[in-house]
Formats: C-alpha cells, sequence, structure tokens
C-alpha cells in the first residue's frame, strides 16, 4: 500500500510541475503579444512577475516531495519516538503540533522570499520585518490554541467511536461554518485594524446598494490593509449578523466612488444567489471525502511507514496526503466557481453599470499585477476566478481592434 501511495504521490508531484511548465511557456510567449487589459509596462511586470512565482512554485513543490518522502521514510517514526508521552490525546496534540511546525520552518524561506523579495521587486509587499515576525507570532498562538483543541477532540472521537470519520467530519465541518461565523469579528481583527467608513457619502451610497438586496450587515469597514501590500481587493465577511462588508485602504483609494460600487455589486451577486453557502456545502462535500478515505486507511499503509495506526499518526497521514484529493477537487470546485463569477459580474453590472464593473476590473488587475492571460490547463486547475479578458467580452467589451490584433480595453465598453 505504501507504495501504491508513493506512486500517486510522485504522479501528483508529476502534474503539478507540468502545469507549472506549461504556464511559464504560456506567458512567456504571450509577453510579447500586443498588450490587453493591462498597461505596456503593467502587462510586462505582470508576466514577469507570474513567471518568477510559478518558478518558485515549482521548487516548493519538489520540496514538498522531499519532505513527503522524508514523513513516510523515516519522520513519522522518528516523531513518534521522540515524543515520549504516555497520555494519548496529549501526545496527538504534541505530535500534531511539532509536525506542523517541522513542515512550517521547512517552507519559512520560501514565504521569506516571496515577501522580502518577489514581492517587494514587482511592488507588492509593504511588510517589514517587525510585522512579519509579528503576524507570524500570532498565526502561530492561534494555531497552538485552536488547532491543539482540535486536534484533541479528534482524537478523542477516533478512540471512542468505530466509524470515527463520520463524528469527525462533523466536528470539522462545524468548525468551518464556526470560523465563517468568527472571522470577521473575532480573527481578522488580530491583524488588521477595522475601522468604520468615515466617507459619509460613499457609507451612504453603500448602504442603499445593501438595502436594495435587503443585506443587513453588521457594519462598512476599511482595514489597513496597506501596511502589508499594496493589493486591492474588498469583500462581505461573516454568516448570519455577523456578516460585514471590509473595504481595503488601498481600493478606496484607488477606484473611483461608482467603481467601488460597481465592485461591491459583484459580491452582492453572490450574496443573492447563495454563492457563499454553495462553497461551504462544496467545501462539506470534500471534507466528507477526506475523512471518508482517511478513517478507513489500511493497517499496511502504517506498518509500511514504521508506525502503529494511531490517532496521531493517522491525523500525519491525513496531513500529507490531503493536497493530493484537494488539487483534484480544485477543477471541480473552479468549474462552479467561474459560473458564479459571471453571474456575479451580470449583477455587478445590472447594479451600476458595465462601464464602471470593467474599469474597475481593469483597476484591479493593473494595481495588482494580474497577467490576463493563462494556459488552459492551467485555468482548469487553478482559476475559481474566470480570465479577466472572458469577464470583459462577458461585460460586452471589444477584446480587438478592426484589424484583429488586441487592443486596451481601458474604455471600450458601451455605455448601458
Amino acid at each position: 500500500m505504501l507504495v501504491t501511495i508513493g506512486v500517486i504521490y510522485f504522479m501528483y508531484i508529476l502534474i503539478k510541475i507540468y502545469i507549472s511548465v506549461m504556464e511559464i511557456g504560456y506567458v512567456s510567449k504571450a509577453k510579447y503579444d500586443t498588450p490587453v487589459v493591462l498597461t505596456l509596462k503593467n502587462y510586462l511586470k505582470a508576466a514577469d512577475y507570474k513567471v518568477a512565482s510559478e518558478r518558485m512554485g515549482m521548487l516548493s513543490t519538489l520540496v514538498d516531495y522531499l519532505m513527503f518522502i522524508f514523513w513516510i521514510g523515516f519522520g513519522l517514526k522518528w516523531l513518534d519516538h521522540l515524543i515520549m508521552i504516555d497520555d494519548m490525546a496529549l501526545k496527538s496534540v504534541v505530535y500534531v503540533i511539532a509536525f506542523v511546525a517541522i513542515n512550517y520552518i521547512i517552507s519559512l524561506p520560501f514565504d521569506i522570499y516571496k515577501t522580502f523579495v518577489l514581492d517587494k521587486k514587482f511592488g507588492f509587499s509593504n511588510i517589514d520585518v517587525k510585522l512579519f515576525i509579528t503576524d507570524a507570532l500570532k498565526g502561530a498562538a492561534i494555531f497552538l490554541i485552536v488547532g491543539g483543541a482540535i486536534t484533541w477532540v479528534i482524537t478523542k472521537i477516533i478512540l471512542n467511536f468505530e466509524n470515527w470519520w463520520v463524528w469527525g467530519f462533523a466536528v470539522i465541518f462545524a468548525f468551518v461554518l464556526v470560523i465563517n461565523v468568527i472571522y470577521p469579528t473575532l480573527i481578522a481583527p488580530i491583524f488588521n485594524k477595522f475601522t468604520i467608513l468615515e466617507n459619509s457619502e460613499l457609507k451612504e451610497s453603500i448602504e442603499k446598494l445593501l438595502s436594495s438586496v435587503g443585506l443587513k450587515t453588521e457594519g462598512v469597514y476599511t482595514i489597513d490593509a496597506s501596511k502589508r501590500d499594496n493589493r486591492l481587493n474588498a469583500y462581505f465577511g461573516g454568516l448570519g449578523k455577523s456578516k460585514r462588508v471590509v473595504l481595503f485602504d488601498t481600493l478606496i483609494e484607488k477606484l473611483s466612488k461608482n467603481e467601488l460600487l460597481a465592485v461591491l455589486g459583484h459580491e452582492l451577486g453572490h450574496f443573492k444567489h447563495k454563492d457563499i453557502i454553495k462553497n461551504i456545502a462544496m467545501t462539506g462535500v470534500l471534507l466528507f471525502l477526506m475523512f471518508a478515505i482517511f478513517g478507513n486507511l489500511p493497517q499496511s499503509l502504517f506498518v509500511g511507514a514504521g508506525v502503529a495506526k494511531t490517532p496521531y499518526t493517522i491525523i500525519a497521514f491525513f496531513m500529507i496526503l490531503s493536497p493530493i484529493i484537494s488539487f483534484f477537487w480544485m477543477p471541480i470546485f473552479g468549474l462552479v466557481s467561474r459560473q458564479n463569477e459571471y453571474r456575479a459580474d451580470a449583477f455587478g453590472e445590472e447594479c451600476v453599470n458595465a462601464v464602471e464593473l470593467a474599469n474597475a476590473l481593469q483597476k484591479l488587475a493593473n494595481e495588482n499585477k494580474s497577467f490576463p492571460k493563462s494556459h488552459p490547463l492551467f485555468i482548469f486547475f487553478y482559476f475559481s476566478h474566470p480570465p479577466l479578458v472572458e469577464r470583459l467580452k462577458r461585460l460586452g467589451m471589444n477584446l480587438y481592434s478592426e484589424d484583429g490584433t488586441d487592443k486596451n480595453l481601458q474604455s471600450s465598453c458601451p455605455a448601458t
């Protein structure tokens, strides 16, 4: 069984690398096309950033494979012998925390390089070392508390229930729901400062827009996203009474009032079509599939790795192998999500108009240096949003000039 798992993981790694190679080749060639959506400067910069990111991703993927070999061949057994604790629940908590900590330390150089080298080079990152360390410590503290508690509960379930994976799924799915409720009010403020939107005219327009679709929120807030990053974004966070509108300060600075309302109209489309609930449901299906698989792993797999089948080794195998299931689930999720995005764009167009939404999308792409083209295979596996060029076409943009060449789309959308 261990050999079979090894072959599957190797094929998973090969597929990921192949997709990255295809994407690098595609973008490197498309870089020399006539720019669309982005200005010439940003088009070239976005292509370079995309290629550099994919190359770093390939190296990270290879390191993941080395870590897989380490854990399966030696690491799980070594960590089991290292942690000499008799109480099974406590040992599970310590084992899982140590497992995650080792993986985090190995991946840390990639995070540091991306944040302080790659993103700095391309003008994204504003974060300093102090804030980076502070964020890391806050994240570690949350994981120690929440991750430790979840591990303890799952261990108790494994030890006391024959079909533990059904109950384990129920607990984790309930946790996902709770996180969606408390994230905007309890977790996000740990990392960012939330401030009630002060622009009374904009706030009134947003509240009028929300009221038009019957959405009641806990408030409209801005966050100090610019202290870490220059990218633009906005989102609706939370479920039930905890829902709030969150605007990045960078978004307010770069978009006009109508463009910002068009972006929020798009997000309201997700609310109107219950896309958040659909996404949570799809997450539930994925979790159920994972628990069904990992709740029935054969004894031979653990024997092959030189460890006993215990709650903490089951959880470790779950974390080692779950990326494979997630990877092959992504195309299904992506297909549904891309259709949801088209529908949300159509709703955003109704809320304001196609011109403002198209211009907002272009500004987002230019500021975020999002390369507008990708290899079809990369889109199939990784895109939760349709390619921007396709979204603009759906909004009525004229993508090509009369001579058939690409052209910039800044003002080609007809008013509605």
